[in-house]
């Protein structure tokens, strides 16, 4: 029997663990990136040159490939193309409509709103043009591009006097330049790890949230399980679900964001694809023992997935907090990764580059991936790790 042949739609460091993984399972990979020199490319058995948001450059790499499925991990706009080649090459994975639904902010509310999955209000502006809708906001709210990730342009705005600019820099940080303002949702920020099999929707995980709050909000740790159980871990797999089937999500894994505030659950957005972050590539597998990469790898290329849990443990992460400036210097980090119950220390950003202020995820400079009995063991795992770590900046 031959082996099967699996695409995977870019090749940065988030995309090693997919990569390596397919390999782990005896597929043959194929990666496509515009970057010839992006390090996931030597693990890969073949490398094609064509942008991850290219949608007829990506099914093309996929045809001549001949690939049996197609993927990623951690990266929103690659699902066009994505959705794109499994449409013209008959593969399993999202439709185009899905993957619209799933990376326009705009378009993904209106689903929740048709479906009426809880969400906060909204208004959408267009070409910086506020004046139509600025009596109607109410204020503190937030104001983000309609189409882009990792809290790139996400800024909470406090008054009307705030808007403009507000609004200038969310259609900055945008590709279409198109502005979604909504309702500050205020309560403890969770996300969903969940995966749909033939329309069934699983949850295989929860995920509690640590970030640098207003005005940013970035993600700076993240945990499992979460604290949240009984009836409210009841409404939050409820809205997790509805909001996957508003999208249009049947087959694949989801990672749903939401808050969980004094009114229940309310949806902040989803991703089509796993989680970023290493949530689904290190703490489900370090919490359940669910490989979602393998069961993603799967399900693109039709075979049976097995989600089951294996062991009820926590695991956490922790993103690393230094002065601003060059850097210079980092010691410790052997040290951090022998710390017993660490699974992994290591930087984001590499000596020479600036720590600055944390306005995105990609502004982090390292992390550290620890696993407990509890989530108070792992997160203090974490915090040791990390203290072992020293970063010497040139301010």
């Amino acid at each position: 029997m031959s082996r099967k042949k699996i695409m995977v739609v870019g090749a940065s460091a988030w995309q090693v663990p997919m990569i390596q993984k397919a390999k782990e399972l005896g597929y043959i990979v194929g990666v496509v990136d515009y970057n010839p020199e992006a390090v996931g490319i030597q693990f890969a058995d073949k490398y094609y040159n064509a942008s991850t948001i290219d949608p007829e450059g990506v099914c093309e790499a996929a045809r001549q490939f001949g690939a049996n499925g197609i993927t990623t991990v951690a990266t929103d706009m690659p699902m066009r193309a994505i959705a794109y080649t499994c449409e013209k090459l008959g593969l399993i994975g999202i439709d185009t409509e899905t993957a619209i639904r799933a990376t326009d902010k705009y378009e993904m509310i209106r689903a929740f709103e048709k479906h009426a999955v809880p969400h906060p209000w909204y208004f959408v502006i267009q070409n910086g043009e506020i004046n139509s809708v600025k009596d109607k906001i109410t204020y503190p709210c937030v104001c983000k591009p309609t189409d882009n990730s990792a809290s790139r342009g996400v800024i909470r705005v406090n008054s009307a006097q705030e808007l403009e600019e507000a609004v200038n820099y969310s259609s900055e940080n945008g590709r279409s330049g198109n502005v979604i303002v909504e309702r500050l949702l205020i309560g403890n920020e969770i996300s969903v790890e969940a995966f749909a099999v033939n329309g069934q929707v699983h949850v295989l995980a929860i995920t509690d949230k640590l970030t640098t709050g207003a005005p940013y909000f970035v993600e700076m740790g993240h945990s499992q399980p979460s604290k949240f159980v009984g009836e409210v871990r009841n409404q939050i797999v409820s809205a997790a679900a509805s909001a996957m089937k508003a999208v249009g999500i049947e087959n694949g894994p989801a990672h749903v964001e939401m808050m969980v505030t004094e009114d229940g659950p309310v949806l902040i957005e989803l991703g089509a694809r796993l989680g970023g972050d290493f949530i689904t590539t290190d703490l489900v597998p370090l919490s359940t023992g669910i490989d979602m990469l393998g069961a993603t790898i799967h399900i693109a290329c039709g075979e049976p997935v097995d989600i089951e849990p294996k062991f009820d443990k926590a695991s956490a992460i922790r993103y690393m907090k230094t002065e601003l400036g060059t850097m210079k210097q980092v010691t410790g980090l052997d040290e951090a990764n022998m710390v017993p119950g660490v699974h992994r220390v290591a930087m984001l950003k590499p000596i020479g580059e600036e720590a600055v202020e944390i306005h995105n995820s990609l502004d982090r400079v390292g992390y550290a991936i620890a696993q407990g009995d509890s989530v108070t063991e792992a997160v203090q795992l974490c915090e040791e790790a990390l203290h072992c770590v020293s970063v010497t900046v040139n301010g």
